[in-house]
Parts: structure tokens; sequence; C-alpha cells
């Protein structure tokens, strides 16, 4: 497995990212509801708390396949929930997104499977002796 070393972009957009969605599970219980763009549903929240978790696992591997797989497999993620949420598919009603929620799904979602799949190919490549 290739070992990111802190330098790659993938690694810099996870550690970034991943506390970003633990903040984010947090203040979906903390706030009013009358205060959230977002969606504050209990589920919605234990999923972000839970994924940025993991990502920070990922970080804390220092691995970089498990990055990359991570920044694809949540931007895949992402775009799912928009999709869920414009045809009504499952967890939409779990979930309770609102618009705010629809655009930052697709967005991040775009940013992060672009990002894992197009940045640090250099460095998932096992390099020849």
């Amino acid at each position: 497995m290739a070992e990111a070393r802190g330098a790659g972009v993938n690694m810099l957009v996870l550690r970034i990212f991943a506390p970003v969605l633990i903040v984010v599970g947090v203040l979906g219980f903390v706030l009013p509801e009358s205060m959230a763009m977002t969606s504050g549903a209990a589920p919605y929240n234990v999923f972000h708390i839970i994924f940025g978790l993991v990502g920070l696992g990922c970080v804390a591997s220092k691995q970089l396949t498990f990055v990359r797989a991570f920044t694809i497999g949540f931007g895949a993620i992402d775009l799912y929930q928009a999709v869920a949420s414009f045809a009504g598919l499952w967890p939409k009603e779990l979930f309770q997104w609102k618009t705010a929620d629809d655009v930052l799904h697709i967005v991040i979602g775009l940013l992060l499977v672009g990002v894992g799949v197009l940045a640090d190919r250099a460095l998932a490549t096992p390099q020849k002796a």
C-alpha cells in the first residue's frame, strides 16, 4: 500500500474534511432547528460523526489507498444523497434533508470524487526500483 506521508492532496483534504464532518454532526445536535440551514435529524448527525471518525482513522493510517478510497467513497455517498433527496429514495425520510443539504451534497460530492480520482495518482502508483 502506498503511504501518503502527509504530502498528498487527498490527505490534506481529508485532514480538513473529517473533523468538519464531526463538528457538523455535533452542531446538528446542539443548534436549534430555527438556526440550522441543514437538517438536524439525529440519524443524519450520527452519520456525520461516524464518517468523520472513519475519515480520521484513514488519516491516522497514513495509507494513501485508504484516504483515497474514503474521499471517493464519501463523495459518491454525497452524490447519492442528492439523488435520493430529489427522487425520494432512502434515507430521505430518515435524514430529512433541506435544500442546503442538497446543494452541499452536490458540491462536496463532486469535489471529493474529483480529488480522490485525479489527485495523487503518482503517489498511489508503486515506484519501480
